[in-house]
C-alpha cells in the first residue's frame, strides 16, 4: 500500500519591502500633480476662466486658493508624518544610548533625569550608569565637553567602554584606564574622519576635547571608594543634612593630559542605610537666572532632606522644579542628576558615623547591563 501524505496548506508572508515604500513615494507625488493638473486644465480649458468678468475672476480665484490650500495640507502632513518619523527613530537610539536605569539595584534604591539644552535632543553631553556586579555597584558620571547632539558619538564611547570594564576589572583604577583609552581611541577615530591625512594617525587628535569622569563603587557593606577626574564631588543626604562628599583633589578630566602610572582609589566613608548620594554635572551647578545669578544646589536639597521619606525620586522632581523655575526655560548647558539612596538592611557591624548596616539578605536582582 502507498501512502499519500498529504501536505499541509503553504502560508504566504507578506513582507513590506522597497516595492511598498515607492508605491507610497508614487502616491504622495500624484496627488499633488493631479491637483496641478486640475487647476492648469481649468485656466486652459474652461470657457469660465477665459471671461474677464467679475462673477468668473472670482471663481477662478476661488479654484485656485482651493487647489494651493490643498497642496499646502498635503504637503504639512507628509512633513509632519516624517518628523514624527524622525523623532521616533532618534528617541528609540537616544534611549539605547542612555538606558533607562532600573529602580532598584542591589539593595540601592535608583533614580536619573537629564535636561539636555538641545531641543531636539532627548539626552546630550551627560552621560551615567550604574551596575551590579561582583565588585559592588558601579557609578560612572561624566560631562563631555559641549552640548547636544554633537557630543553623543563622545558619549556613546565611553559608555560603551564603561559597560565592559565595570564587570571585567576587578579594581576601579583599570576601569579607569579603560575609559582613559577608549576616549582617545575615539577622539582618533573622529580625527581622521574630519581631517584625513593619507590614513596616517594623528599624533594630537583632538586637543580641545575632554571629558570630566567620577567613578563611585559601593562595596555590600557600604563603604564608598572614587575616582575623580575633574568632575564635582556629590552631595550626601543624611542624618546629619546635607554635605558634600569629602574627597581629594580630582585629577584633571580624560583627554588633554594622561593618567599619572600609580592611581590611588580615594576611600570617601560609607553610605549608610537610609543615606542617599546626589551626583550631577556643572550644568546644575552653572545654571543662572536672569539676573546672573547661580542656582544653589545645596540649598535645594536641604528642602529636599526635611521631607520623609526622602526617595530618589522625590529628590530629582524637587531640584528640576527648582531648576526650570530658576532658569525659566530651557538652560544653556546639559543637566543631569542620578540619587542613589541606600535601602539595605542594618547588622552588628559599626558604621563611621555611628550607625549600623549590612548586605541585602533578600535575593540580589539581575545585574543591570
Amino acid at each position: 500500500m502507498i501512502r499519500i501524505k498529504a501536505r499541509a496548506p503553504t502560508r504566504r508572508v507578506f513582507v513590506r519591502g522597497p516595492h511598498r515604500r515607492s508605491r507610497r513615494r508614487a502616491l504622495a507625488l500624484a496627488l499633488p500633480t493631479v491637483w496641478g493638473a486640475v487647476a492648469v486644465t481649468y485656466k486652459l480649458a474652461c470657457p469660465l476662466a477665459q471671461q474677464t468678468g467679475l462673477g468668473a475672476r472670482i471663481a477662478t480665484s476661488a479654484v485656485f486658493f482651493a487647489v494651493g490650500t490643498g497642496l499646502v495640507f498635503h504637503v504639512r502632513r507628509a512633513l509632519v508624518r516624517e518628523l514624527r518619523q524622525v523623532r521616533k527613530v532618534a528617541g528609540a537610539a537616544q534611549r539605547v544610548l542612555l538606558r533607562p536605569l532600573p529602580p532598584r539595584l542591589d539593595g540601592l534604591a535608583v533614580a536619573a533625569a537629564q535636561l539636555s539644552a538641545d531641543r531636539g535632543a532627548a539626552i546630550g553631553g551627560d552621560l551615567y550608569e550604574v551596575i551590579a556586579t561582583e565588585h559592588g555597584v558601579r557609578v560612572v558620571m561624566g560631562d563631555v565637553r559641549g552640548h547636544g547632539l554633537a557630543a553623543i558619538g563622545t558619549v556613546a564611547a565611553l559608555l560603551g567602554s564603561f559597560r565592559e570594564a565595570a564587570h571585567d576589572e576587578p579594581g576601579l583604577e583599570r576601569v579607569l584606564c579603560r575609559l582613559d583609552r577608549a576616549l582617545a581611541r575615539h577622539l582618533r577615530e573622529r580625527s581622521r574622519a574630519e581631517h584625513p591625512a593619507g590614513g596616517q594617525e594623528p599624533e594630537h587628535p583632538v586637543a580641545e576635547e575632554f571629558a570630566t569622569v567620577l567613578l563611585l563603587e559601593i562595596r555590600p557593606d557600604g563603604e564608598l571608594h572614587a575616582l575623580n577626574c575633574g568632575h564635582p564631588w556629590p552631595y550626601l543626604i543624611g542624618a546629619h543634612g546635607v554635605e558634600a562628599l569629602a574627597g581629594a583633589e580630582p585629577l584633571p578630566p580624560l583627554g588633554p593630559f594622561p593618567l599619572p602610572r600609580d592611581l590611588e582609589v580615594i576611600r570617601c566613608g560609607h553610605l549608610l542605610p537610609g543615606e542617599s548620594l546626589v551626583l550631577y554635572t556643572d550644568g546644575a551647578a552653572d545654571a543662572r537666572d536672569a539676573h546672573g545669578r547661580f542656582f544653589s544646589l545645596p540649598s535645594v536639597l536641604r528642602q529636599t532632606a526635611g521631607d520623609r521619606p526622602v526617595t530618589p525620586q522625590a529628590v530629582l522632581r524637587t531640584v528640576f522644579t527648582a531648576l526650570r523655575r530658576h532658569i525659566g526655560g530651557r538652560p544653556s548647558d546639559d543637566i543631569a542628576l542620578l540619587v542613589l539612596r541606600n535601602e539595605r538592611r542594618h547588622t552588628h557591624a559599626l558604621g563611621t558615623r555611628g550607625t549600623t548596616w549590612q548586605a541585602p539578605t533578600d535575593p540580589q536582582p539581575t545585574p543591570h547591563r
